[in-house]
């Protein structure tokens, strides 16, 4: 059995870790810590395990093996190099890090303690995903040409129900969160695209705020080194958008719209509707099933780096108003 510390109920999705560390047969939730002590206190009460006010104490308790960090994204890099400094191993919200100088420091820490750090990039383990890569894996697209990816949501649209929206407002915290739409639910097409067209090449960023202190509205194009064109899109201003992954090559298009998904090849000629494969594990079970078997997630350290890569050098490329190449970026560290 794997003691686990929740840290922090901050991010939306930090019940829905407890959740499902409650439902794996692997994982005990032994004890909560929050920066909001108030926050804490009601959620360890709530899940009948003890607050503990202080993090320190957390982290060097010997009968904690591994933290579950749902914390403002600010923060992720002190709460990760702790952990992993005191051989807890680590599973953690999107993104890794702001920056890629401190992304860099988390995994350097990570392997020199040798502790086994997961992020929670759920939609790898979907059947749309997972097809889409057998038709690259297949080359059934020929040579790709472009990936378009959105995903958006309304959080920040006011109704009279929800006069701010119903995103929390820390989610407009530029120093907690690092940014807005994009650093955020812009993971999901950023994480997919990286994974179908390749290595980063340079990005160009257009990140909207609408009155805001973070983007709200955003559209980002990353040039890969396949030469394909990634076209990422997000949002907390839309209402009504699907989900929606493109992938165009020079013998074929793949389109896949919420649960709808549609192919055509130099091949078949006509649209086909494909057999879905089976989706895999949840992150915070591929996580977990590691710490007992040793068998490594489908979600890599890679994957992780090259998330916050693409933030950075999104953020970089709206403030600047310029296209980007990442090895201005990776040569300065």
């Amino acid at each position: 059995m794997i003691n686990v510390a929740l840290l922090s109920r901050w991010h939306v999705h930090a019940d829905e870790y407890a959740e499902q560390a409650q439902n794996n047969p692997d994982l005990s939730i032994k004890m909560v810590w929050d920066e909001n002590e108030t926050r804490g206190r009601e959620w360890g009460q709530s899940l009948g395990v003890p607050f503990e006010q202080d993090l320190h104490a957390v982290l060097t308790n010997d009968s904690i093996d591994a933290v579950i960090v749902a914390s403002p994204t600010s923060m992720h890099k002190d709460i990760m190099m702790a952990a992993a400094r005191n051989k807890k191993h680590i599973f953690s919200e999107k993104v890794l890090a702001i920056t890629v100088q401190d992304a860099r420091e988390i995994l350097q820490a990570v392997k020199e303690n040798e502790v086994l750090l997961t992020l929670s990039l759920p939609r790898l383990t979907a059947p749309y995903y997972l097809y889409a890569q057998q038709v690259m894996d297949q080359g059934l697209l020929g040579k790709l040409t472009t990936v378009r990816c959105r995903v958006a949501h309304n959080g920040a649209v006011k109704t009279e129900e929800n006069p701010h929206g119903w995103l929390p407002q820390h989610f407009y915290n530029k120093e907690q969160c690092g940014g807005g739409a994009f650093i955020d639910l812009g993971a999901h097409p950023i994480y997919l695209t990286n994974r179908l067209a390749g290595n980063v090449r340079a990005v160009t960023a257009r990140l909207q705020t609408h009155g805001h202190d973070v983007d709200v509205n955003s559209a980002v194009l990353v040039e890969y080194d396949s030469g394909a064109l990634g076209i990422l899109e997000t949002g907390f201003v839309s209402s009504g958008s699907p989900f929606q992954l493109e992938l165009y090559g020079t013998e074929g298009t793949l389109l896949i719209e919420d649960s709808k998904v549609k192919i055509r090849t130099q091949q078949s000629r006509e649209w086909k509707i494909p057999e879905m494969p089976e989706s895999i594990a949840m992150p915070i079970d591929q996580w977990a099933r590691a710490l007992v078997s040793g068998k490594q997630p489908d979600i890599t350290l890679e994957d992780a780096f090259n998330l916050t890569l693409v933030n950075e050098l999104a953020a970089i490329s709206n403030r600047e108003g310029r296209r980007l190449e990442s090895a201005e970026l990776l040569t300065k560290i």
